[in-house]
């Protein structure tokens, strides 16, 4: 099939583009900003979410869209929520919008298990009237849909936003673990590779016009992560954890107390999350490597 990824140069959707490409599908990417990790066989479409006219030429004869383009940081959507609305809801009415002109299969669009918090600031607001824009979608034009419910995402090829990779390039850089919030936090993880792979089996019919939910196998407490991660890094085991309560922030998994009704993916294998954290430990070990590497040349 010939499938659109909007925001694929990013984190998540990088990784989902791979995955369809192995699988013999065509996937056109849309974003902002070339793919760093772009395959000869993907096709890349420069364009801003906003701009109906670039969406339009990345989404026509497409057959199925993955909806990835966001704003996914909760501090940068509470220093700015306007741009929280432009993006993470009127993009995603665009996109609604051009898939229903254009006859798209199936509009598979990323949400959060965060969704339905009472924390979550304008990230999870903005996401919650996404996910009711994609249902009226399908009420009043029958636009298929899958809504992909992710818990906390952390690999390879994330930024700095990203909560796992900010807490392990600080450990790392400063021979330090501090966590900016509660040591009573709880997450359930999921690997971008799992994550990945689970998108490509959401293909299938079964998961038509369903909303699931992707989160790893078993609950992690912060304090264990933190003792884990000074472990693999040979540093003090002293956690330092910053008291400031952060506004919007998570100190418990949502899922915990508030789900939305949704489908649980059933994975077959996982990624352990310590294997995973060695693997982003050595990614991050290398990307700085690289930055000295170009500053002394």
């Amino acid at each position: 099939m010939k499938i659109t990824i909007t925001g694929g140069s990013g984190f998540l959707g990088s990784h989902v583009a791979d995955a369809l490409s192995r699988e013999g599908h065509k996937v056109i990417i849309f974003d902002k900003k070339k793919s760093k990790w772009i395959r000869p066989d993907q096709e890349m479409r420069i364009g801003d979410i906003l701009n109906v006219k670039a969406l339009e030429n990345a989404i026509i004869g497409s057959d199925i869209v993955f909806h990835f383009a966001a704003l996914g940081d909760i501090n940068q959507a509470i220093k700015n929520p306007l741009n929280t609305v432009n993006i993470n809801i009127l993009g995603t009415v665009h996109a609604l919008e051009l898939s229903r002109k254009h006859n798209i299969k199936r509009f598979i669009h990323a949400s959060t298990i965060y969704v339905n918090s009472a924390d979550g600031s304008f990230y999870r607001s903005s996401k919650k009237a996404a996910e009711d824009y994609v249902d009226e979608y399908k009420k009043i034009y029958g636009l298929n849909y899958t809504i992909l419910r992710f818990g906390s995402l952390y690999g390879q090829r994330s930024d700095d936003t990203n909560g796992v990779k900010k807490v392990v390039k600080s450990a790392i850089l400063t021979g330090k673990v501090n966590y900016y919030g509660s040591k009573k936090s709880i997450r359930k993880y999921i690997h971008v590779t799992d994550a990945a792979k689970a998108c490509v089996d959401i293909l299938k019919n079964k998961y038509k016009n369903k909303s699931i939910i992707l989160t790893g196998k078993g609950k992690i407490k912060a304090s264990i992560f933190l003792k884990k991660l000074a472990y693999l890094l040979n540093i003090s085991k002293k956690i330092n954890f910053e008291n400031k309560k952060y506004t919007g922030h998570y100190i418990v998994n949502p899922f915990n107390y508030k789900p939305l009704k949704g489908k649980r993916f059933v994975f077959k294998s996982t990624i352990n999350f310590y294997d995973g954290l060695l693997h982003l430990i050595s990614d991050i070990k290398k990307e700085n490597n690289e930055k000295k590497f170009k500053k002394n040349n």
